[in-house]
């Protein structure tokens, strides 16, 4: 087993664990030595070598395992300190006490890796996403704090991400001179316990309060986390007091996160909170189309058969993660197997993909069209009121989340603010003998059902 060879594994495991858990905890980890059936490997923190050996120890093996089958079990050791004139020591284990902390300097201050590909330049923009696009842009301007925080949230691969990248990529080109800090909630939480554990606790607050901009991302991670969230709270604070700008992101509302503390709920719901809405037809065609010009870099004279993109727009309708991977793989097949991308090659080498994204209609998909269709707000539709105006609409939604996913009642009554099952349950039933007695009820079903289903 060689230091190359480990960075090999390391890249088959980024693809297994994801780029948070890979970037916080093994890409940190260096490869020594394998002897006597003992892989050792190099940590910087007694913390992340035992969370690394509770956590991921059994995956690292299994991979160790297929390039050297001696190996039986893995070591975790924080290098020691060699004084000049001393013989290095062996070194230190895991569970060994820590040496006296050092000062905390500027590269303490290190921004999470940003990807290159997520600028705003590779960001396409459609009616779902403009506000948060929009949004996005005038905070990367780097001028005077208009709203703080800047919270950005929507489901899974509907660009938030990307939005966040973008944002710092811009300000590092536009403002060299601010201190930009971007960290996912996981980082901020690590980085927090981290300093508990090496009684740092001043210099990781001071760390955190002298940033110009404060990004982090998937917020939710810190619900539930009672001691993450008071230090959460207490750097949000310091930095808007200094008229600092945060920017936050999230899978939801900060009304509907659970377990989180309220105070920091209100907190969040202070600045400009923009939901990034479930793609439409236009903007995955629009995507795909601007994707398919970086793929015939890759791939150069590989014929596309027009309707290709339109058919993959329309039935790959989860989130835009999918719908790339599935452009990326009908390239690489296509190219492999010498063929045009028609129809029949697309059907082929995507039908698990397909498969998977047949009627895979989202509770937040269904909510969006009947607050459109009904004309109101969403927040009003899931909140707490109960205006005959609100109450409807609200039951129509439960009654199609039922009929349309395979949700469970109480799970989609926590969609709706957090509503009992039964609530759900009453509603579904309403609407049930409604749909017999009031033709304009069961129009409106249709004409949702229809819209949904396209």
């Amino acid at each position: 087993m060689t230091k190359d060879k480990w960075g090999q594994l390391r890249q088959r495991l980024l693809k297994t664990v994801g780029q948070n858990n890979y970037t916080n905890w093994i890409e940190p980890i260096e490869f020594r030595a394998a002897d006597d059936g003992i892989a050792t490997f190099d940590v910087p923190t007694n913390f992340l070598g035992n969370y690394v050996n509770q956590n991921f120890a059994d995956l690292i093996l299994h991979e160790l395992k297929t390039e050297d089958p001696t190996v039986k079990r893995l070591k975790f050791a924080v290098p020691a300190v060699v004084m000049a004139g001393e013989e290095p020591a062996e070194p230190a284990p895991v569970a060994a006490p820590k040496a006296a902390p050092k000062p905390a300097s500027r590269s303490a201050l290190a921004t999470a890796p940003l990807d290159k590909r997520f600028t705003f330049d590779t960001f396409v923009v459609g009616k779902p996403n403009e506000l948060a696009h929009a949004a996005a842009r005038r905070v990367a301007e780097g001028g005077p704090v208009t709203f703080n925080p800047l919270f950005l949230y929507g489901g899974v691969g509907l660009g938030k991400t990307h939005l966040m990248h973008a944002i710092a990529h811009e300000l590092r080109q536009r403002r060299p001179d601010l201190n930009v800090l971007y960290l996912s909630a996981e980082q901020f939480m690590y980085r927090f316990v981290q300093a508990l554990r090496d009684r740092k606790m001043m210099d990781f607050k001071e760390i955190f309060r002298s940033v110009d901009v404060l990004m982090v991302d998937d917020v939710q991670f810190i619900a539930g986390k009672d001691s993450t969230q008071e230090e959460f709270f207490h750097t949000f604070n310091a930095l808007v007091d200094q008229n600092k700008q945060i920017i936050i992101s999230a899978d939801r509302a900060p009304g509907e996160i659970k377990d989180l503390e309220d105070r920091v709920k209100s907190r969040l719901q202070c600045g400009l909170v923009v939901d990034l809405h479930p793609t439409d037809y236009e903007l995955r065609l629009g995507i795909l189309q601007s994707k398919v010009e970086q793929q015939r870099i890759n791939y150069p004279g590989l014929e596309l058969e027009a309707g290709v993109l339109e058919f993959l727009a329309h039935r790959i309708s989860t989130n835009v993660r999918v719908l790339e991977g599935a452009l990326t793989r009908l390239f690489a097949f296509a190219s492999l197997v010498g063929r045009e991308i028609n129809m029949e090659l697309t059907q082929d080498c995507l039908s698990d993909v397909l498969r998977a994204s047949e009627r895979k209609i989202t509770v937040e998909e269904i909510q969006r069209k009947v607050s459109d269709h009904y004309n109101i707000r969403l927040s009003d539709m899931i909140g707490p009121k109960r205006l005959r105006s609100y109450a409807r609409p609200r039951q129509v939604a439960m009654y199609l989340c039922k009929k349309m996913t395979s949700r469970s009642l109480p799970e989609i009554g926590r969609r709706f603010g957090g509503r009992d099952h039964t609530t759900v349950m009453h509603g579904v039933k309403r609407i049930e003998e409604l749909k017999t007695q009031d033709g304009q009820i069961a129009e409106d079903l249709e004409l949702l059902r229809r819209a949904l289903e396209e």
